[in-house]
C-alpha cells in the first residue's frame, strides 16, 4: 500500500512539475504577444522589420517614461529570461538523459545557488521530477531488458523511481511527536545478512553516533557525505548499484544520530551512518518464518534432519500409547545449518524462544518454590517418575524448549560438592516478541517509532504474547528490571478466557512486588496515567539531572528505580493524539505504548492469525487459555507473607487454603508439590534372579555414567543411549517405545522420535555387550506381553534401585540402629540430581521426585541422631542443604536443633541464611511459622514457669 502511495505521489508531482514547465515554455510567450506585442518600441524600434538608428535609440532612452513604454521595457526583460528558461531546460534535459543512460537511473537535480542561478534551478526541479515520474518505468526497462539477472533483480527488488539525494542534517525540537506509519514493520533481510532488523535502539545526538546493530554488519557501515544517494553507496561498497534495495532494507526506521530515520528511499541525511550487507552474496538466505521449527529439548544441538515439505501430525491416540507429553502437534524438524526460532504450542499458538526462556524462567522459580515447601514426612515415600510439573499442558512443550536455553544460577557460598541451582538467570532479552526475517529475537523495548500497533487476524494473539512476555520479564531479577502494564478492563476481557475476570495479577495488594498489571476503568483513565507517569518521571530526570531512566536505573545515588511501562489499549481515535505525545518519549522515559488497531501514530504490524507479518517476520501468538496460565504462574510467584507450617505445629488439612503455605485457591496447584499421575510405586522393585554380581553397574544418581568389571564405558554410547538407560531406570517396570520417545522427544514428530529411540537402545545393547565381553546378554530386554523394554536387574545394577530398597528398608525397620544403618546406605549411593549433565528438559522433574527422597533420609536420620548426637544430626541437615538450600523446613530442623542445645547465636544465623536464600525467589521472605519456631528457640520457656 505504501509503494503504491509513494509512486502515486511521485506521479503527481510529474505532471504538476510537467504543467509548470508547460506554462513557462507555451504561456509565458503566449502571454507577452497577447497583451504586449512587439516589445523593443521602448528602445526606438517600433516595426520588427525596421532596424532603427542611433538617433531613434537616443531619441527613445531620453524622452520621457510612459506606462506602454514602461511595459515594453518589462515584456523585453521577460524575453530575455524566458530564453535563459529554455536554454536552462534544454541543458537540465542532456544531463538527465546523460546520467540515466550511464546509471540506469535518473536522478534528482538540485544544482547548489553558488554555481547557478535560480532560473536553473527551478529547470533542473522541474525536469528532475518528470524525469523521475515519467521514465522512471521505460528506463527501468531498458535496464533490465539487458541482461536477464539484471530484470529478475530489479522485479524482486521493486526499485523507487529516484535515487537518493543528499540531505542538510537537522537537529529536531526536543519532545516533538514523530510519527511513522508502517516503515518499521519487519522487513525481509537480505540474503547476505542476518543482522536483526527490528533490534533497534534510539542514539545519542553525538554526530555520527552508529545505529544499533552496526557492530554485527554483515559488510560494515558508510557514513553518509555530500552527494551521496542508495545508489552510488551499493555500486561503490557492493559492486553492484541494484543492491540498493537492500542497504535501505536494512537501515529502513532505525533513528540515526540527528533524530531522523529512514523511511523515504529518496533522503538520507549528511553524517548518517548506514548499515551495509554483506559483499558476498553467496551465504545462504535465512529460512522463511513459515518453516519455523520446534525445539528439540533433548539435544542442545539444533536438528540436522531435513524438514518434511509439511508439518508431519502426531499419531492418533489409536496407535499411539498414552503419555502426559505427548499432546501438540509437532513443527517439521530444521533443515540442514538452520537455525530453530521458536516452537508451536498444543493448541497451535506460536512462541519465540526468547518468550520461551522467559516462560521457562517462571515456570524454574515455580519449581524452587515447590522444594520450599515440601514436607519430609515419614515413612519415606518409595516413587519414581517425574513429580507434577508445576506447568499445565498448554505450556509444557515451551518450558522445555525454554529450559534449553535458560542458565541457572548457583550459590556459591556452598561447597563444590552438589550444588543445585537457586533460581533462574534472566533470559538475555528482556520482554521477547517475536523474530524478524533472520530468525533474531526481537524484543518490545528495542522497536523504532512512538509505539506499535497491531491489526490483522492475529492482533489479539500477539497482544496476548506482549502482555504475557512484560510481565513475565524480570521475575528472575531485581524489581526496576519487571515491566509494569497498564490496561483497562475492555481490553484485556478480549484477551482472557470468555468469562474470565479481568483483574490484575495482584488485585487484593498481598504481595512484596505490588501491582504490575494495572486494570483502569476505561481509556482516558489508563492514558491519564500514562500521562502523569510521563510528567512524573520526567520531573525526575530533571531533578537528578540524568538523560534517559535507563541512564537513571544504572546510577546508585538515588533509591527509587523507574520499571519498563506498557500501555496496552484498543485503537481510540479520541485518544490517538494524547498517546502518541507519551510515545514520543518512548525511549527516554520507557514508555511503550501498544496498540490493537490500525492507526497512523505507531509502527504499524499486520499481523496474520499464525503471527507472521507481511515482510517476514513473526510475532508470537497465544490463545485465551495459554495467556491465563501465564498470568497465574506469574503472580504464583510473587513473594508474599504466608503462614507456613512449622514442624512444631500439626500439619492442617490439605485444602486449598492451607496447602501450599497459605497460597491463594488459583495458585495453590502449581505451588503443591504434588506427585504426578503417573508416578508409580515400586515396593516391589526389581531384583537379580541370582547373586552373581551384574555385568554392568548403571549410575543416574548425578552423572549418567555405565562402568564394568573393567572399568567405566568411556567411548562408542550416543548420548540418547545415556538418556535412554536412565529413563528406564527411573521406570523399573519398563516403558513402552513410543512412551519413551514422548518422554524424550516430546516436539519431534512421534514415528521419527521412536526411529531414534529404537537406534539409542540397539547402540547400548551392542556396546554393554562388547564391554562385558558378553554377546548374549541383553541389558534391555522387551516384553511382548506388556509391549514393554525395561532394564534386565540380572545384567544391569542400578544405583537408584539399591537406593530405594535402603530406604524401603528403613521405613520397615523394626529398631532404629537398623534404620540408621539402611538410611545412611540410601545417604551413599544418591550422588547428586537424577540424570546431572542431561538436557534439564527431561529430567528436572524427574530429579526432583529422588532429590526430595534423599531430604527425608536425611531429616530421618537427624532424627535418629538428635537425642545421642544433636551435632551429628545438625551435619545430616546441613549435607541435605548442600542438596536443596531452599527447603524451609530443613531450617526449621537445624534451628529447632540449635535452640534445645541453647545456640541463640547458631539460630540467628540459620535464619538469616534462610533470608538470604529465600531474597532469590524474587524476594521472598520465611514464613510466619517459621519466625516464630526461631522466636521460641531464642527465649525458651523457663522451665517450672507458666507459659
Amino acid at each position: 500500500m505504501l509503494r503504491v502511495l509513494a509512486i502515486g505521489g511521485r506521479l503527481l508531482r510529474g505532471l504538476v512539475a510537467l504543467a509548470v514547465l508547460a506554462g513557462f515554455l507555451v504561456a509565458v510567450p503566449w502571454l507577452l504577444v497577447r497583451f504586449i506585442g512587439w516589445p523593443l518600441d521602448w528602445i526606438g524600434w517600433p516595426h520588427p522589420g525596421t532596424f532603427p538608428s542611433l538617433d531613434d535609440v537616443a531619441g527613445a532612452l531620453t524622452t520621457a517614461w510612459y506606462d506602454d513604454k514602461i511595459l515594453s521595457l518589462l515584456a523585453t526583460i521577460g524575453w530575455i529570461l524566458w530564453l535563459l528558461f529554455c536554454r536552462d531546460v534544454l541543458v537540465e534535459v542532456l544531463v538527465a538523459s546523460a546520467n540515466t543512460s550511464r546509471r540506469g537511473h535518473p536522478h534528482k537535480l538540485a544544482p547548489s545557488s553558488g554555481r547557478h542561478g535560480p532560473i536553473r534551478w527551478i529547470a533542473a526541479v522541474l525536469v528532475g521530477a518528470i524525469v523521475g515520474a515519467v521514465l522512471l518505468d521505460t528506463m527501468r526497462g531498458l535496464a533490465g531488458a539487458a541482461t536477464p539477472s539484471a530484470a529478475a533483480a530489479d522485479a524482486a527488488a521493486r526499485r523507487p523511481a529516484v535515487a537518493v539525494a543528499p540531505a542538510t542534517a537537522a537537529t529536531p525540537a526536543a519532545l516533538t511527536v514523530t510519527t511513522q506509519t508502517n516503515s518499521a514493520a519487519l522487513q525481509p533481510a537480505s540474503a547476505a545478512t542476518s543482522m536483526p532488523l527490528l533490534a533497534v535502539t534510539t542514539t545519542s545526538g553525538t554526530p555520527g553516533a552508529a545505529p544499533a546493530g552496526a557492530s554485527n554488519a554483515a559488510g560494515g557501515v558508510h557514513h553518509v557525505v555530500a552527494g551521496d544517494n542508495l545508489w552510488n553507496i551499493a555500486k561503490a561498497k557492493l559492486g553492484d548499484p541494484h543492491r540498493w534495495r537492500e542497504i535501505y532494507v536494512l537501515n529502513r526506521g532505525k533513528p540515526q544520530a540527528n533524530g531522523y530515520a529512514l523511511t523515504d528511499p529518496d533522503e538520507i541525511h549528511v553524517g548518517w551512518v548506514l548499515v551495509l550487507p554483506a559483499r558476498d552474496q553467496t551465504a545462504p538466505a535465512p529460512p522463511a518464518p513459515t518453516s519455523t521449527t520446534t525445539v528439540n529439548p533433548s539435544t542442545s544441538a539444533a536438528s540436522t534432519t531435513p524438514a518434511p515439505s509439511t508439518a508431519t501430525t502426531p499419531s492418533s491416540p489409536a496407535t499411539a500409547e498414552p503419555t502426559a507429553a505427548s499432546t501438540g502437534a509437532a513443527e517439521p524438524a530444521a533443515p540442514h545449518g538452520t537455525r530453530q526460532t521458536g516452537v508451536t504450542m498444543p493448541s497451535q499458538g506460536w512462541i519465540s524462544l526468547g518468550l520461551a526462556a522467559t516462560i521457562a524462567a517462571v515456570a524454574a522459580l515455580l519449581r524452587l518454590h515447590r522444594r520450599r515447601h515440601a514436607r519430609l514426612n515419614v515413612p519415606i515415600p518409595i516413587w519414581t517418575g517425574p513429580t507434577r510439573p508445576p506447568v499445565p499442558q498448554e505450556l509444557a512443550l515451551a518450558d522445555a524448549a525454554g529450559r534449553r536455553d535458560l542458565a541457572l544460577e548457583t550459590d556459591p557460598e556452598l561447597p563444590d560438592e552438589p550444588r543445585p541451582a537457586v533460581r533462574p538467570a534472566p533470559p538475555v532479552r528482556p520482554a521477547p516478541i517475536g523474530v524478524d526475517a533472520s530468525g533474531a529475537e526481537v524484543s518490545l523495548f528495542d522497536l523504532p517509532g512512538p509505539g506499535v500497533a497491531l491489526h490483522g487476524p492475529g492482533a489479539q494473539a500477539a497482544a496476548r504474547a506482549v502482555l504475557a512476555s512484560a510481565l513475565a520479564t524480570g521475575v528472575a531479577d531485581a524489581p526496576p528490571i519487571r515491566p509494569v502494564v497498564v490496561t483497562t478492563p475492555a481490553t484485556l476481557a478480549r484477551l482472557l478466557p470468555d468469562g474470565a475476570e479481568p483483574t490484575g495479577l495482584d488485585p487484593h495488594g498481598v504481595t512484596f512486588d505490588g501491582e504490575r498489571l494495572i486494570v483502569l476503568a476505561d481509556t482516558d483513565a489508563a492514558v491519564t496515567h500514562a500521562e502523569e507517569e510521563m510528567i512524573g518521571r520526567r520531573r525526575i530526570l530533571d531533578t537528578i539531572d540524568s538523560p534517559t531512566i535507563a541512564d537513571l536505573n544504572d546510577r546508585d545515588d538515588h533509591i527509587e528505580h523507574q520499571p519498563p511501562y506498557v500501555l496496552l489499549l484498543d485503537h481510540d481515535p479520541r485518544h490517538a493524539a494524547r498517546i502518541a505525545a507519551v510515545g514520543a518519549h518512548r525511549a527516554a522515559l520507557h514508555l511503550h505504548p501498544v496498540i490493537l488497531g490500525d492507526t497512523d501514530t505507531m509502527t504499524g504490524l499486520t499481523v496474520a492469525a499464525d503471527g507472521t507479518l507481511p515482510d517476514g517476520g513473526r510475532i508470537a501468538a497465544l490463545t485465551p487459555t495459554a495467556l491465563a496460565q501465564i498470568l497465574t504462574m506469574i503472580a504464583a510467584v510473587a513473594a508474599r507473607p504466608e503462614p507456613g507450617i512449622s514442624i512444631d505445629e500439626p500439619e492442617k488439612p490439605r485444602d486449598h487454603e492451607t496447602r501450599a503455605a497459605g497460597y491463594p485457591a488459583e495458585t495453590a496447584d502449581m505451588i503443591e508439590a504434588a506427585p504426578a499421575a503417573d508416578l508409580e510405586p515400586v515396593p516391589d522393585l526389581p531384583t537379580a534372579s541370582s547373586d552373581t554380581p551384574a555385568l554392568v553397574r548403571l549410575t543416574v544418581l548425578g552423572p549418567v555414567t555405565v562402568s564394568t568389571e573393567a572399568g567405566p564405558v568411556t567411548s562408542g554410547m550416543r548420548s540418547g543411549s545415556y538418556a535412554a538407560l536412565a529413563l528406564l531406570a527411573a521406570y523399573p517396570h519398563g516403558r513402552t517405545l513410543r512412551q519413551i520417545a514422548a518422554d524424550l522427544l516430546p516436539d519431534i514428530d512421534p514415528d521419527a522420535a521412536v526411529k531414534r529411540v529404537r537406534t539409542d537402545i540397539s547402540t547400548a545393547r551392542r556396546i554393554l555387550r562388547a564391554a562385558s565381553g558378553s554377546p548374549e546378554a541383553k541389558f534391555i530386554v522387551y516384553d511382548p506381553a506388556a509391549t514393554r523394554y525395561r532394564l534386565d536387574p540380572d545384567t544391569i545394577e542400578v544405583d537408584l534401585w539399591r537406593m530405594l530398597a535402603a530406604i524401603g528398608r528403613a521405613n520397615t525397620a523394626s529398631d532404629d540402629t537398623t534404620a540408621l544403618a539402611a538410611l545412611r546406605e540410601a545417604a551413599d549411593l544418591y550422588g547428586g540430581d537424577f540424570a546431572d549433565g542431561q538436557d534439564r528438559a527431561w529430567v528436572t522433574d524427574y530429579a526432583t521426585t529422588h532429590r526430595h527422597q534423599i531430604l527425608g533420609v536425611y531429616a530421618r536420620i537427624a532424627e535418629l541422631l538428635e537425642a545421642d548426637q544433636p551435632d551429628a544430626a545438625v551435619a545430616a541437615l546441613e549435607t541435605a542443604l548442600r542438596y536443596d538450600p531452599v527447603n524451609e523446613e530443613l531450617y526449621q530442623r537445624i534451628m529447632r536443633i540449635h535452640g534445645r542445645q541453647h545456640r541463640p547465636d547458631a539460630v540467628r544465623r540459620t535464619l538469616r541464611r534462610l533470608e538470604n536464600q529465600l531474597a532469590e525467589l524474587g524476594d521472598a521472605e520465611p514464613s510466619e511459622a517459621t519466625r516464630r519456631l526461631a522466636e521460641r528457640q531464642l527465649r525458651p520457656v523457663t522451665a517450672g514457669a507458666r507459659p
